[in-house]
């Protein structure tokens, strides 16, 4: 067959020849190439930027200017549209874009869809969204007052998580702002210091105080289910039944039970009068304190304390409480217990673990005497020392005020460091410890666990270790936050500059420590009433500790 063979003519519909058809070819799609803003090309996302921004979005091929209004859309996180004026650069392949002024602390979006067509008529290849968080504002959101009014205020405030929001059939302190009838032991435990705190700096009557108590201490002696005398972790405030913090976290806590009886203590040491309501009242504290079977929670004899005991798993959760953490107050009460103490061969095995809690590396230049690699959460610091005074305070394994201090320091030099450019961590704003985190979660942070959110109880609770840069931090949350972490009853649990994340949560365990070391530091009101307690002071001198205190 000759080359002629090799093409052919179509014909119409009546045998005539007609032109040969082609089919034309499809227009080209383009990609994106970069983005820019206010300069800087930093991938898709865009943290502490400024209000009036200028973006540039740079692509493979020159862009019809008239599909731009309908393919690109600029939306806060709330889904409020953004105004923005467009113009174009480098033969129109660069769309600059400038918004309407931004609000502060607020996340955004720039979603450009594939309708973006090029001046040919071709399509965007694929979807991209830019993310920009703008800065906070520097402007002082209440007016200023003296450092030592502002502490009184946070304190009153704070305050009124466990006294307006107190359950009111039990009078024990919620977990949480939204928990209903849901109690948390330990945090009443800080609540019942923080009823201490109320009386004494007058937010509330002493006769009201003990109204309070006589509510409270009546109702874990008659209602509360306990498990040879020990409280489970949260309990119903209504009927005093468990509820369960999980599966087989369903008995017994002994951990949340030595929160409780340190707050139970305290207000015992400080409703001391003669008369009959406050001396009913140290009995009544008294009967649930002997009750406590803490030898029992050695689980057969041995030398170590366990964590949680359940009617329905027994030990199975076989969790040891061991140092260094948050616990050191289970073990002083143990030993300090009349009726059920343990011996200090369990203080030595079980949380010291033979001296194994002992750490001695440097971090950041601040040595650490005992405890994980950059010191942990800080509640390790708080929870126990809420009632334990750290001051000239040792043993054979630390000095607690040395311990503390640095603790509380490496957290702090970790958030001036930010070795994980977090937005916002500064001198001025810096806190790690568990908390809530943004999409319902929660996080025990710390330096080896940064999820790039700040608790303010971190760094004010932690006032009596870092005044300077504690106070400091408690400045920046009120005045440059506040109205965004102040709420009703103080600062709110949490916050993410990253993602302009803000929680509206209040968390007892996280409201109680803010009170009350505030208080430590003010006057060491909580500190001098537990280590007044003389079974307090026989049972840490039985585990070899020294203190002025005792």
């Amino acid at each position: 067959m000759g080359f002629a063979g090799m093409y052919s003519c179509s014909k119409s519909s009546d045998g005539a020849n007609t032109t040969p058809t082609h089919p034309v070819p499809p227009t080209s799609s383009f990609t994106f190439s970069s983005a820019k803003v206010n300069g800087v090309s930093n991938g898709l996302t865009y943290i502490n930027v400024n209000a009036t921004p200028v973006i540039k979005l740079s692509f493979a091929a020159a862009i019809s200017t008239a599909s731009v209004n309908s393919s690109i859309a600029f939306t806060s996180s709330t889904g409020t549209t953004v105004a923005y004026t467009a113009i174009y650069q480098n033969g129109d392949s660069t769309v600059v874009i400038t918004p309407s002024k931004l609000s502060y602390l607020t996340k955004y979006t720039i979603a450009v869809s594939t309708a973006l067509k090029s001046s040919k008529g071709g399509s965007l290849e694929s979807a991209y969204n830019i993310n920009l968080t703008t800065s906070i504002d520097s402007i002082n959101k209440f007016p200023t007052i003296t450092d030592d009014a502002l502490l009184t205020l946070v304190q009153q405030q704070t305050f009124k998580y466990f006294w307006d929001f107190g359950h009111p059939t039990s009078g024990l302190a919620r977990e949480r702002n939204t928990s209903a009838d849901v109690i948390t032991t330990g945090g009443s435990g800080f609540g019942i210091m923080a009823i201490v705190v109320g009386v004494n700096r007058g937010f509330i009557s002493r006769a009201q105080g003990l109204t309070r108590m006589q509510t409270i201490v009546g109702f874990l002696k008659n209602n509360a289910q306990t498990f040879h005398g020990a409280f489970p972790h949260w309990l119903n405030g209504v009927t005093g039944g468990v509820v369960p913090f999980s599966t087989q976290d369903d008995g017994a806590d002994l951990v949340e039970t030595s929160y409780l009886m340190e707050g139970l203590l305290t207000a015992r040491q400080y409703f001391n009068g003669s008369g009959t309501d406050e001396t009913n009242l140290r009995t009544d504290i008294n009967t649930l304190w002997n009750n406590v079977e803490w030898d029992w929670f050695r689980q057969n004899g041995q030398n170590t304390l366990y964590w949680h005991w359940s009617p329905d798993y027994a030990w199975s959760s076989n969790q040891t409480i061991s140092g260094w953490n948050e616990a050191l107050i289970t073990y002083v009460l143990a030993a300090s217990s009349t009726t059920h103490s343990v011996p200090k061969i369990v203080y030595t095995n079980g949380w010291a673990n033979n001296g194994a809690m002992k750490n001695g590396s440097s971090y950041f230049g601040v040595t650490l005497p005992l405890g994980p690699v950059e010191g942990g959460p800080l509640f390790f610091t708080h929870y126990s020392f809420l009632g334990i005074n750290p001051n000239g305070l040792t043993d054979a394994y630390a000095s607690y005020d040395v311990q503390n201090k640095a603790h509380a320091m490496i957290n702090y030099d970790y958030c001036v460091a930010n070795p994980n450019n977090n937005q916002g961590y500064s001198a001025d704003c810096w806190g790690l410890t568990a908390s809530d985190i943004e999409n319902g979660g929660y996080n025990a942070s710390s330096p080896t666990s940064d999820v790039g959110v700040i608790a303010p109880t971190a760094a004010i609770a932690s006032l009596p270790y870092t005044p300077t840069q504690s106070m400091a931090a408690l400045r920046f949350f009120y005045y440059k936050l506040g109205d965004k972490m102040w709420g009703p009853y103080g600062f709110y649990d949490s916050f993410d500059l990253n993602d302009a994340w803000f929680a509206t949560s209040n968390l007892a365990i996280d409201e109680g420590p803010i009170i009350d070391n505030i208080e430590n530091y003010r006057s060491g009101l909580l500190w001098n009433l537990f280590m007044s307690c003389p079974e307090v002071k026989t049972g840490m001198k039985s585990l070899g500790f020294t203190s002025p205190n005792l």
